[in-house]
């Protein structure tokens, strides 16, 4: 197992990205704190996780707040000891606009989530990463950071944010032994699809649109999210820092 006895803290865990990311560190030997605004959600991953032997608690937190974010980086050391890895994975999008007609409490909520709360997140844990004598950040950012579309410029915007400040902790912190890397996935069917569009799925249409556009025939999987993740946050990935991975069929070449 590849992270036996490490602790890991996953935001956004309750649902997407967040719970395949979660069971997978579980599955690893990583001791899980699934971390998510939906408290009864977080709950659900971390008793599936201990369901199968593994070690997990869930922990309520809004990441746009410094202080859930305290609580959430103390309760994991409290637990487990201390912080190895952290998976700053929450984030949110916005209905699909011309930037112009975004309401100004739209366009906040989108920054909040997706970019301050990675400042909050460093705040907190990077001081018990240097205790720890090292640690692993990564950021879920967005091949939109990289290839923006129309009418959802906010988010790639703060996903473009992610991006930078990805690189400049990656620099920042390597004197700490502390290495950051992001994941930047094309869309998937997760929950992001029902805050841009606002249905549950995307019709049958819509879905082979952005197939097509995908070299590799599909869109991202949960799965792909969380083996990346895996392997960023592993010794394999020993000298990698800075990277901002694409997990996109080949759509960004």
């Amino acid at each position: 197992m590849r992270f036996e006895g490490k602790t890991v803290i996953v935001t956004g865990a309750a649902s997407g990205f967040g719970t395949a990311i979660a069971a997978q560190f579980g599955a690893e030997g990583a001791h899980v704190v699934a971390a998510d605004i939906n408290l009864d959600g977080a709950r659900k991953v971390a008793d599936a996780i201990v369901s199968e032997g593994g070690k997990a608690i869930a922990v309520a937190c809004d990441v746009r707040s410094g202080p859930d974010n305290k609580a959430m980086i103390d309760a994991a050391v409290e637990a487990f000891g201390q912080l190895d890895i952290t998976i700053n994975n929450a984030g949110l999008g916005h209905m699909s606009a011309p930037m112009h007609e975004l309401p100004e409490e739209g366009y906040d909520l989108v920054f909040d989530t997706n970019t301050k709360s990675i400042y909050w997140s460093v705040k907190y844990a990077v001081p018990e990463m240097i205790k720890a004598g090292g640690g692993v950040i990564i950021n879920t950012a967005s091949l939109g950071a990289k290839r923006p579309r129309p009418n959802v410029t906010a988010y790639n915007a703060s996903k473009g944010a992610v991006v930078t400040m990805t690189r400049g902790l990656a620099v920042e912190l390597a004197q700490y032994k502390i290495r950051v890397n992001a994941l930047c996935p094309v869309v998937s069917e997760t929950g992001f699809i029902k805050t841009t569009t606002g249905l549950d799925r995307i019709s049958n249409e819509a879905r082979q649109f952005m197939t097509n556009e995908v070299p590799l025939r599909r869109l991202t999987e949960p799965r792909d999210v969380a083996n990346a993740a895996l392997f960023l946050a592993s010794d394999d990935a020993e000298f990698l820092t800075g990277v901002c991975l694409d997990i996109d069929g080949g759509k960004g070449i």
